[in-house]
């Protein structure tokens, strides 16, 4: 569904249509704005990150590969290296500002995360993961949703949610310490 509504807004704004970048827009930016929010944890911060997504998009629309996933997931992936990147140099002025045992460990955890989640080969291990299993951490992970979010999207009891993403998580692990 997601794919049917945003492909076409996606090829209307590589072809300049600001109408259909508004609609993209529209529908995609909740979404990646909760992303970017639990990422940076600061709303100003996110807002800025899913402004400068968006502008990417529109520079680099026609650039999209349907062939290496959703609109939705290219999307917030250009919003995650954003907010990767505006998380390394609050990381930088901090270690400048302050002694580096100093930092907030909550942040050295996210950065941690997202260096993990950018690892080249998370792409052919995600691919390698039963379709539930993957779907439940694109939601989370990659979409930003909570668990029960993940309850209510796939319509799938909160104990199977956790148990497909505790699983593929492990399964992940594995594959990308091979």
């Amino acid at each position: 569904m997601e794919q049917e509504t945003l492909f076409p807004l996606l090829r209307g704004t590589a072809q300049g249509n600001r109408e259909d970048f508004a609609e993209l827009y529209k529908v995609a930016s909740p979404q990646v704005f909760a992303v970017v929010l639990k990422l940076l944890k600061h709303k100003e911060l996110a807002e800025e990150a899913t402004q400068d997504a968006f502008i990417k998009v529109w520079h680099n629309a026609a650039n999209y590969q349907r062939a290496r996933g959703t609109v939705l997931t290219w999307i917030i992936s250009i919003a995650r290296y954003r907010a990767l990147d505006m998380l390394r140099y609050q990381r930088v002025r901090k270690t400048e500002d302050t002694e580096p045992d100093s930092m907030a460990s909550d942040e050295e955890n996210n950065f941690e995360l997202e260096a993990k989640l950018s690892h080249p080969k998370l792409e052919s291990c995600l691919d390698e993961l039963d379709a539930q299993q993957r779907q439940a951490i694109h939601l989370a992970y990659f979409n930003g949703l909570s668990h029960l979010e993940v309850v209510q999207h796939l319509s799938s009891p909160l104990g199977t949610i956790k148990s497909w993403i505790r699983r593929g998580l492990v399964s992940l692990q594995r594959c990308l310490s091979l």
